[in-house]
Formats: structure tokens, sequence, C-alpha cells
């Protein structure tokens, strides 16, 4: 058994956004030359998710306003969490859109359905952060 890791490093120049990662990880892949096997593909900040789902603008808007509405950023003064931060929401849209995703490697591909593509969700961004990107198989 083999096992490949590398991060992969985001600079996001706004507070929120959904970057399709998909072929980031695809390179990562083909780079680590397992053809059988599985891989995680996880945030590594608590204010940053990892997600599969469909890439299509209404539906990342969708999220946007879906998101506001469960875990709004204002007032900022509701959560204790902000004593001195703004963050609060950040780690709740986080909880919501999950951590990390598995993806099975077959053939020496992500074996995805038909729409699926992996997103990295930023809900605090305007800092450098990271994805690890961790391949094992054969």
């Amino acid at each position: 058994m083999k096992s490949y890791r590398k991060e992969l490093w985001f600079d996001i120049p706004s507070r929120r956004a959904f970057v399709n990662i998909t072929d980031a990880v695809a390179a990562c892949l083909a780079e680590s030359g397992i053809r059988e096997g599985l891989c995680l593909v996880n945030a590594m900040h608590i204010t940053a998710s990892v997600f599969i789902n469909d890439d299509e603008s209404g539906l990342h808007h969708d999220y946007e306003v879906w998101l506001e509405k469960l875990a709004p950023h204002e007032p900022v003064s509701g959560y204790r969490h902000n004593v001195g931060e703004d963050n609060a929401d950040a780690h709740m849209k986080r909880q919501i859109m999950g951590r990390e995703v598995v993806v099975a490697v077959t053939e020496g591909r992500l074996d995805f359905g038909t729409w699926e593509r992996i997103f990295y969700g930023e809900f605090d961004g305007r800092r450098r952060k990271r994805v690890l990107v961790k391949i094992i198989g054969a």
C-alpha cells in the first residue's frame, strides 16, 4: 500500500467563497501514482469546509443565502464567541458544510457521480488557509 500527502494553499480575498478544487485534487492523484484506493480531502481550518456537490452558480448563491439564514454574520454581538472576534458564524457554517470528503479512487481516477465536484468552502477568508489531500491505496 502507498500513501501520499499534499497541502493545497488558498488566499481568498473575501470573507466567503466556494472554490472548485477538483482539478487540483485530481492532479494530486495523478502525482501519487495510486490507481485503487481512497482520497481524503479535508480543510485544515475550523472556519473552512470541504464538500462535494454540483458546480452551478445558482446553487452556490443558494448555499450563500441558506447558510446566512442558518448562521448569520450580523449581529456580531449575538455570539458569545465573538468577544474580540467576528467569526462565530464561520465556525457554524463550517459545521453545517462539513470538514472533509472521501472519494473512491478507481483505475487512477476520482470515482464521482455525474455532476459531483469537490469544493473548498471559505467562511472567514482574507488570510492564508490550507487543505490536506491524503491518498492511500495501491
